[in-house]
């Protein structure tokens, strides 16, 4: 069972996720590549929509916001151009297949570069670098159709990370910020810290420094509301 105070004093502490789910109830699946905390779409279901409100995630994955918004007793679609599960749409996040302005909060984790397989699908994002402009040409397509779809005046919680790779870093966060803020007023630029990471082992502190780069235990969350 879930303990709703201790909920609601970490959820005034944006944001460090030790775990994938919170309470007993598993929320998507925790092996899938590039899974989003359940606790981070909890914190901003509650904060940004009330029961009954429409929840869409173009990118749903393994199904987590699903999972969190039916708890939560709001409506939610999820779509993925890579269905893993009978409740998620198959759909492309270019091209959404809603009315304009018929949707109360829009959450997204998106690929941040190439550096994860999603799919198969030669039309997924996530096999486009981000050291290519490509990339973020595609997803400002996404985030065009999110625009779209949304009412006025509400949000959409987008979460991305950066990138250092062969000796070369790329603010991927910030480079998609930048096209994000032609369509949406920002409300709040979180830094999601991440327990347990992979990358916290003796190997990866001994290629830092050999290497010289900074070990990445964070995403941003760009919650913006439509202009």
């Amino acid at each position: 069972m879930v303990n709703k105070k201790e909920l609601a004093l970490e959820s005034t502490t944006l944001w460090d996720f030790p775990t994938q789910n919170y309470g007993d109830t598993p929320h998507g699946n925790n092996k899938y590549n590039g899974v989003t905390s359940a606790f981070v779409i909890w914190n901003l279901l509650k904060r940004y929509t009330k029961d009954n409100d429409l929840v869409v995630d173009p990118m749903c994955g393994s199904g987590t916001t699903i999972d969190v918004a039916k708890e939560l007793k709001r409506r939610v679609i999820g779509y993925d151009i890579n269905v893993v599960r009978p409740d998620v749409i198959k759909n492309d996040a270019r091209r959404i297949p809603l009315n304009n302005d018929s949707v109360d909060f829009v959450f997204i984790d998106s690929p941040y570069s190439d550096n994860i397989s999603y799919s198969n699908d030669i039309r997924c994002i996530g096999k486009i670098s981000c050291e290519k402009q490509e990339f973020f040409d595609e997803l400002e397509k996404v985030a065009k159709e999110i625009h779209r779809i949304l009412k006025p005046n509400k949000a959409v919680g987008w979460l991305i990370g950066d990138q250092w790779k062969k000796k070369k870093f790329i603010p991927t966060g910030f480079l998609l910020y930048q096209r994000l803020e032609k369509y949406f007023e920002t409300i709040d630029t979180i830094c999601v810290t991440r327990r347990n990471q992979t990358s916290n082992t003796d190997i990866w502190h001994n290629r830092a420094i050999q290497f010289n780069f900074y070990l990445r235990g964070f995403k941003y969350l760009f919650i913006m509301s439509k202009k």
